[in-house]
């Protein structure tokens, strides 16, 4: 499944407090762990975030301690007590067999020595695949069979929704919707190289102008430094955005054409700026660019606030070209559609 996929599977589980013990796995790098805070946190819930392969079994059971001849169990202060929340054991298959069992009376009883996890509390992990170069051990049946396992594969459309949310540098992002596939590309060569966690920091250290190859890699960021040049070629985005754009042409090149949609729906800075756009291109261009422009503009004017995004809707009832445009891409863009109706 996509990241969004696993975002809305996660979302449902809490939603309906299915309260099975759950298993991510996935390559490096794709945000699994960050989906599982972001799911936290839309619940408004806790999180614990626990790497078993850092502990000691004594660090999970606790220590043992003397109660009038008796040895009893002092759990740990890291578990959770009370509420609601999520038990995160990330790198679950890093850790060493001992402690993989260790969490096998955890995952399956929802207790360890006499430590109970509170009732409010899901229990989910996650790992990495031997496929990914990780140096995982087997996670023995009897564990696996407790849970739930969803499989995530990267994906360039879901990291572009995190990517607008995050405020991305419109460079980056427009240079991975043209070469989508350098999204994740290990290399088991490199110790740098791209996945969506390292464009991530590859947007910290291009926007303080800094060099992307210590986290991406050197193949990347010499195709991201070619990419860079062709923003020479491009149209005046600004003069577009404030509707003075009817003699710009629409550019031929589509790496170019890439750049310039992308420029404009996050450079959008209300909802007037983002429909000037939309004018812009649906005299321009062809259906596929008006489309990439609608799915994108749409999350830059949801962040812009209710009155930007009440006042876009407005132009897409006054507008016939646009509203037809929308209901033709009914099932792509609900939301809006069903704010028109």
């Amino acid at each position: 499944m996509t990241p969004q996929a696993l975002s809305a599977y996660l979302d449902n589980l809490v939603r309906e407090r299915i309260m099975f013990s759950t298993m991510i796995w996935g390559p490096p790098g794709i945000g699994k762990s960050s989906i599982v805070a972001q799911t936290a946190q839309a619940h408004g819930i806790g999180m614990i975030d626990l790497r078993l392969s850092q502990l000691a079994p004594t660090d999970l059971r606790g220590l043992p301690v003397a109660d009038n001849g008796i040895a009893r169990w002092a759990a740990p202060e890291f578990l959770p007590r009370e509420g609601a929340g999520i038990l995160f054991l990330d790198e679950l298959n890093l850790a060493a067999p001992v402690m993989q069992g260790m969490a096998q009376q955890l995952i399956l009883d929802r207790r360890v020595g006499s430590y109970v996890v509170p009732e409010g509390w899901f229990i989910w992990a996650a790992g990495n695949r031997k496929e990914d170069r990780a140096a995982v051990f087997d996670m023995p049946a009897p564990l696996a069979n407790r849970f739930v396992h969803l499989f995530v594969e990267p994906d360039f459309e879901s990291f572009k929704r995190y990517a607008l949310e995050a405020g991305i540098n419109e460079q980056i992002l427009a240079f991975l919707a043209f070469r989508p596939e350098m999204l994740h590309k290990p290399d088991p060569v490199q110790p740098a190289w791209p996945s969506p966690r390292s464009w991530m920091m590859a947007n910290r250290l291009h926007t303080a102008r800094l060099d992307i190859a210590p986290v991406v890699g050197n193949a990347a960021a010499a195709e991201f430094a070619a990419y860079l040049r062709l923003y020479r070629r491009l149209p005046d985005i600004d003069q577009i955005l404030q509707g003075k754009g009817d003699k710009v042409p629409f550019p031929t090149e589509p790496s170019v054409r890439y750049a310039v949609v992308i420029g404009m729906a996050l450079r959008a800075a209300d909802a007037d700026q983002a429909y000037e756009g939309f004018r812009w291109l649906a005299e321009k261009a062809s259906t596929e660019w008006i489309h990439l422009y609608a799915i994108d503009v749409f999350q830059t004017i949801r962040s812009r606030g209710k009155e930007q995004q009440a006042r876009f809707l407005g132009f897409t009832r006054d507008d016939a070209k646009l509203k037809k445009f929308l209901d033709s891409y009914a099932a792509t863009f609900p939301n809006i559609h069903a704010r028109q109706a």
